[in-house]
């Protein structure tokens, strides 16, 4: 076995081999870390400490990463800066009503053995970051992938007992990922959207820019493991066998 120490020099020298090579962008939420220390350049997301899974310093690395694509790109930084803002209040919003959101799923899971979360586009990351944490919340069968992988093998699996959580995503996306919610429904699954105008209240998120759509997309699925650990008995993202990854790689 590796000891702490070790992974910690470990993780330094490849650092050091990957900065001698390349300037180093580092996008962390602890300043100690050895990745903030070797960058030649650190964004903090100043998320705070994580008490269970890692779902603020998630959702705060997804507007630094967008800054940081601005940058990049050479897009319109105030532009950018005024899009970002948006995200705070539009969460807000969202968040007044999370325990009528969480009592809502707990009516809209009954009969359910098994959750899907899909997506395409910028709405991947959050279906696949969604399925993570729902598994490591409630430590219940959850799946996170894209739209179109989920026609493949998973189709197979579909039944009253199967709910699959589907981000409706930008305009491009839209209307694929309507039409796969329809086909679910007719092939015997239970499909609903996460949507400006989504027909259940819980997955009815504010209408707001493509660029932070995902963080907003994020919300019903945390709501969600809320309603499915507390109909399981446990405490929502309480590790029972796992651990942080970053404290042993």
């Amino acid at each position: 076995m590796v000891s702490q120490s070790g992974r910690s020099a470990e993780i330094v020298r490849l650092l050091d081999a990957a900065a001698s090579r390349a300037p180093v962008i580092a996008v962390t939420n602890t300043p100690e870390a050895p990745l903030a220390a070797r960058a030649q350049a650190v964004i903090f997301t100043h998320a705070g400490p994580e008490a269970t899974v890692s779902c603020k310093t998630w959702v705060c690395t997804l507007p630094a990463l967008e800054w940081l694509g601005a940058i990049f790109t050479g897009a319109d930084q105030g532009q950018t800066r005024a899009i970002l803002h948006q995200a705070s209040p539009a969460v807000a919003s969202y968040l007044e009503n999370w325990r009528s959101h969480v009592a809502e799923f707990g009516t809209v899971l009954e009969g359910i053995r098994q959750v899907f979360v899909i997506g395409r586009g910028p709405s991947l990351a959050p279906a696949l970051t969604g399925g993570l944490i729902l598994k490591e919340s409630t430590r219940s069968a959850a799946e996170g992938m894209s739209s179109a992988a989920f026609r493949h093998g998973p189709w197979e699996t579909l039944g009253a007992h199967v709910f699959v959580l589907i981000l409706e995503g930008d305009a491009k996306a839209r209307r694929l990922n309507r039409a796969i919610g329809a086909d679910i429904r007719e092939a015997g699954g239970f499909s609903a959207l996460v949507s400006p105008d989504a027909d259940i209240a819980a997955l009815r998120i504010p209408q707001v820019q493509d660029a932070i759509r995902p963080i907003l997309e994020m919300l019903p699925i945390q709501m969600l493991t809320l309603a499915i650990a507390a109909r399981l008995g446990r405490e929502a993202g309480r590790f029972e066998l796992a651990t942080k990854v970053t404290d042993i790689e």
